[in-house]
Order: structure tokens, then C-alpha cells, then sequence
């Protein structure tokens, strides 16, 4: 049930949000502000340094509320389980890494594992992969995810990476089930304008609600 409750949340909300970051205090600051613009799935990826501390963290600050916290760019079944014993309620995989796909089947964990091909589709849906992260998505495009829908017309597909307000409707339009989107929307936390990441966030998510409305 919990699996299921998470992948409800991503299909509704529509969006993940990447959290990278030179800090555990920047990164942790970028959460509150996507949060205050309405951001509900968080992806805090290892590429951060201390990330295991940063979701241990945020896990206990959001406890009981509807924010869920995630590990992203988990390259193996190792930091797949420091991750899920920080605290994380799903797993994403840059690359398909089918021990990652098993650990995280054998805690009960959702997994999204990164595909580009047909082949890497159909591997991870047979190691039971429910969201297939399409990435990286500006090379992929639109049209990319709409061709892999084809052959695999129930696989649900979350694009990463390219993903804007102004290419977003055409992303839903070519069947994602939600997008996976960084930069675009944290890159003011850099110079430290926290505002501008909770105002861009606010837009997004106003943005993609009209897109997909209230799907359950």
C-alpha cells in the first residue's frame, strides 16, 4: 500500500523535483522554498555531498506532512540501502542497475530506474521497475518518450532533464506520467534567491495542474 501511495502522489503532483546542490544547507534550503511553492516529491540526489544526512534530516522536519522525500542518482544496491535507511520512500536510478532494482523490490521500496532504449524498458519492467525515468530527457525529446509508448503503451514514463515550462504541455501530450525536472526550477538557489526558486516552483506546479488537472 505504501508503494501504491507513493506512486499516487507522483501521478497526481505530476512533478519530481531534482535537488542538487554544493551543500547540506543549500540543499536543504532549495527543499523549503520548492516545498513553499507547492512541491510535494523531492529527489535529493547523491551527488550532494552528506545526501544520506540531508534526507535523514528533512524526513524527521517533514514527518506526518505530505512531502515525500526521495535519493536520486543512485548508481548501486549499496547506496540504495544507505538511502532507504536515511529515510528515503523512493529510489532513482540516472542508468538501469537491475541489483539496485532488486534491493529496493526486496525492502518494498519504488525504484525508477533510467532508460533510453526499447531494450532497457523492457528489462526494467521485468525486474517489476513501475516508473521507467526517461533520461536524459532533452536528447530523448517528446518525441523520444511518444515512440517508447508504442511498443510499451502501459509503460508509465517520467522524462529528466530539459523538461521547462514552455516544453511541458508537449511532454504530457507524448504520454509522461509525470516529469523529473532540476535546474530549470532550483537554479536561483545558487546565488542564494530562495524566493525566486519558491516563486518559479509556485508557476510550474500552477502550470502543470492545468495541464493534467486533477487526475487520480
Amino acid at each position: 500500500m505504501e508503494k501504491y501511495r507513493i506512486y499516487q502522489a507522483i501521478k497526481e503532483q505530476g512533478v519530481v523535483v531534482v535537488i542538487r546542490g554544493n551543500s547540506v544547507e543549500q540543499a536543504i534550503k532549495t527543499v523549503d522554498a520548492c516545498y513553499k511553492g507547492g512541491i510535494k516529491i523531492i529527489e535529493v540526489t547523491f551527488t550532494v555531498p552528506g545526501a544520506d544526512k540531508i534526507i535523514s534530516s528533512l524526513s524527521e522536519k517533514y514527518a506526518g506532512s505530505d512531502m515525500v522525500i526521495g535519493a536520486g542518482t543512485v548508481l548501486d544496491s549499496a547506496t540504495a540501502r544507505i538511502a532507504m535507511l536515511a529515510g528515503a520512500k523512493f529510489i532513482v536510478s540516472p542508468s538501469l542497475n537491475v541489483d539496485t532494482i532488486k534491493t529496493c523490490n526486496r525492502y518494498g521500496v519504488p525504484v525508477m530506474s533510467g532508460v533510453m532504449t526499447p531494450t532497457e524498458a523492457q528489462t526494467a519492467m521485468e525486474y517489476g521497475v513501475d516508473i521507467l525515468k526517461l533520461f536524459p530527457g532533452d536528447i530523448a525529446k517528446p518525441a523520444g518518450l511518444k515512440a517508447l509508448k508504442g511498443p510499451f503503451p502501459n509503460a508509465n514514463i517520467m522524462p529528466t532533464g530539459g523538461v521547462s515550462t514552455e516544453n511541458v504541455e508537449e511532454w504530457f501530450k507524448a504520454g509522461a506520467y509525470a516529469v523529473g525536472a532540476g535546474s530549470f526550477l532550483t537554479k536561483d538557489a545558487a546565488s542564494g534567491d530562495y524566493a525566486k526558486v519558491e516563486s518559479v516552483c509556485r508557476a510550474f506546479v500552477e502550470k502543470v495542474k492545468g495541464i493534467i488537472g486533477g487526475r487520480k
